[in-house]
């Protein structure tokens, strides 16, 4: 995924958690609100509570790689933020596709 369909900036991340626009699943809470730019961005959040730096960048790696199998972001509605759950280590990839999937459907992004 290109830089310039990431959200970075802190104040990005508050601006849409602060919509309160969000679906939940086992694994995932996904935040959305409209996009600023003419592509949607993706925003990651990992807590330090999920593991040490290489688990969480790992967790990072393969949900950029879910989103990019399952989300045109040319094509998406809107800007979301992604944030992993704990129940994600208990799942496989595959497990925790679908279970993304269901939550960006539900969130009206795609």
């Amino acid at each position: 995924m290109k830089k310039e369909y990431r959200i970075r900036k802190n104040e990005e991340f508050t601006r849409i958690i602060r919509k309160k626009n969000s679906k939940a699943s086992r694994s995932f809470i996904v935040y959305s609100d409209e996009k600023i730019e003419g592509h949607a961005r993706v925003g990651i959040s990992v807590s330090k509570k999920l593991g040490n730096a290489v688990i969480r960048n790992r967790i990072k790696r393969q949900l950029r790689m879910m989103i990019h199998e399952t989300v045109n972001l040319d094509m998406a509605q809107r800007d979301f933020i992604v944030i992993v759950r704990e129940a994600y280590l208990n799942g496989t990839y595959d497990e925790n596709k679908k279970d993304l999937e269901k939550a960006i459907k539900n969130c009206n992004i795609i």
